[in-house]
């Protein structure tokens, strides 16, 4: 029920195609059992991506990497990891080498919770672009959270920026969750632990916003809305020049389509008819007023629908407020 109601908020929202990790540690799969009912219950509306997630490690967990291969097995369309979190460095590298011999095996995208820790000697993105690389599979490869390399010295992130964009591997950083998780063992100055976002724009890495937790112990805040993950990402990766703020609404479309490795994506001749309109003059409009969708189509049927709210002074005279310029 909590999964059925974060997707509708996410509906309400404009949402039409989700990412989620399921945890596999479990040996009943429970979890992944029910995620993958709810993925068929809400396909009409809804593409869900289901990530086999080992929350506690592939090789540091009682039969992670057997339990990580069950639930691919069962039909989760994403295989995760956790390289950071296995007991030792090489564990998180071998880790790594499972999760791409199983994608290939299975033919499934890769999801890795990456470096997510403010440790600067956490580097197993770099093993990941490595991999990607060699087997050539950047596309359909994405690293996740890498808040570490928000401490990378500057000669190190260099010579890695150039193994990043070689891959051609995705990024997704979760502002939300990484402006409230980290820096916590920081005393003063307190880092912000948003990986480099501006960085790989301005490389030409493909990079994209997620919201990651919702209203649960991990953020107890959120109502799913992607305008509120852009307007918080725009102001911790100080990306708040006019263009940049026009063009952010990529960072929650575009560049996810391309991290989702969506093949049909946006507004072309012979694409689904999958579009979400908003009352906003451009990006900038709805990134400063935070426009919420009016209408959600899908496959040329609107499925959700917000109407129009409208706040009135009463002054000398009643006027309405719009908030335009």
């Amino acid at each position: 029920s909590r999964a059925m109601q974060t997707l509708k908020w996410q509906m309400a929202n404009g949402i039409q195609y989700v990412r989620t990790h399921v945890d596999v540690s479990d040996p009943t799969l429970t979890a992944l059992k029910a995620m993958l009912e709810v993925k068929q219950e809400v396909a009409p509306w809804v593409d869900l991506q289901i990530v086999a997630f080992p929350q506690e490690g592939i090789l540091s967990y009682p039969n992670g990497e057997a339990l990580l291969e069950e639930a691919v097995r069962l039909g989760a369309d994403v295989i995760g990891a956790i390289p950071h979190f296995e007991f030792t460095r090489e564990y998180g590298v071998e880790s790594l080498h499972k999760t791409f011999a199983l994608a290939q095996k299975y033919d499934r995208l890769i999801d890795v919770h990456c470096d997510e820790i403010d440790d600067e000697q956490s580097r197993f993105v770099e093993t990941v672009a490595a991999l990607a690389h060699r087997d050539g599979m950047g596309a359909r490869v994405t690293a996740s959270h890498t808040t570490a390399m928000h401490s990378y010295n500057g000669a190190y992130a260099s010579r890695l920026f150039r193994l990043l964009k070689m891959s051609g591997i995705n990024f997704v950083a979760n502002p939300l969750v990484n402006i409230h998780l980290q820096g916590r063992f920081d005393t003063y100055p307190k880092r912000r632990g948003v990986t480099r976002v501006k960085e790989m724009l301005e490389a030409g890495i493909n990079v994209c916003f997620g919201h990651d937790d919702v209203f649960d112990p991990w953020y107890p805040l959120g109502t799913a809305n992607m305008l509120q993950v852009l307007h918080m990402g725009l102001h911790v990766c100080q990306l708040m020049g006019y263009g940049q703020i026009n063009d952010g609404l990529n960072l929650i479309t575009t560049h996810s389509a391309k991290t989702l490795h969506l093949q049909d994506y946006g507004l072309s001749v012979g694409n689904a008819a999958n579009l979400v309109i908003l009352p906003a003059e451009n990006g900038f409009d709805a990134v400063r007023r935070q426009t919420p969708a009016r209408y959600s189509i899908r496959h040329g049927r609107v499925i959700a629908e917000t109407v129009p709210s409208q706040t009135t002074l009463h002054l000398t005279q009643p006027e309405a407020v719009t908030f335009k310029r």
